[in-house]
């Protein structure tokens, strides 16, 4: 699945960094950038672009300026140095708010944020080939590994990293499970204990407080008993 994307940024270096994290994913295609946001609209009715990178500070048009005006439906993912304008980015229905200098595990949460929507945007929720080829990336010993949706099989939090446990192997990441819970589709994917996030596609039973995943019985926290019982059963 092809992402489009363009970067609106007056400086040289922003486009420069934006840019070098883009190369790292492959299915996102950088199609132009602008240091002038006027420059961008042609560019941006033309090519059906699903996600701007888009400065604030910028001289002829403010970046908030232009989002107002803009008369294209798209995602928009706010780069600046200012965290003051937070409030008012989100109230323009931005996707994510990033603050320069932008480190790259911040950007790769919003690579997956984009991943997301898009699938869901282009109707991927209820199409099992859109099943197949939803990933998530993660980066694992310095090196960002791709994993498909359909090949997790549950999550665990270990202190300040999380063991990713799919069919194929496991993955030692250095993430929170909340955050990571909240990047996963929300569909098939559900926290059941502080210490788990399991697919639910993936349960073969369940016995008393407790699921079973590929032989693994997993705990179901005392919080989440009652809707976790409620979701799996009822998918």
């Amino acid at each position: 699945m092809e992402i489009k994307c363009i970067i609106i940024d007056d400086e040289p270096l922003a486009i420069q960094v934006v840019s070098n994290y883009l190369v790292e994913f492959q299915n996102f295609n950088l199609v132009g950038a602008f240091n002038n946001p006027l420059e961008s609209i042609e560019t941006i009715k033309e090519n059906d672009i699903d996600v701007i990178f888009l400065d604030i500070n910028m001289p002829k048009m403010n970046g908030l300026e232009f989002l107002r005006n803009l008369d294209v439906k798209t995602n928009v993912v706010i780069t600046t140095a200012y965290r003051e304008h937070a409030l008012e980015s989100y109230d323009l229905d931005v996707m994510d708010y990033l603050v320069k200098p932008i480190p790259f595990n911040r950007f790769l949460k919003t690579i997956n944020k984009i991943t997301q929507k898009v699938h869901l945007l282009r109707g991927y929720k209820k199409s099992e080939e859109a099943h197949d080829e939803g990933f998530i990336f993660f980066k694992v010993d310095k090196k960002l590994v791709k994993i498909k949706f359909e090949e997790i099989l549950y999550i665990e939090s270990l202190k300040d990293y999380i063991k990713i446990i799919t069919i194929t192997g496991n993955y030692l990441v250095h993430k929170s499970l909340t955050s990571v819970t909240e990047e996963l589709p929300s569909d098939n994917f559900l926290r059941i204990h502080r210490s788990y996030t399991i697919a639910i596609d993936k349960v073969a039973s369940v016995e008393g407080n407790l699921v079973e995943i590929s032989s693994k019985r997993i705990p179901i926290g005392r919080k989440y008993v009652n809707h976790a019982k409620q979701v799996i059963l009822n998918t």
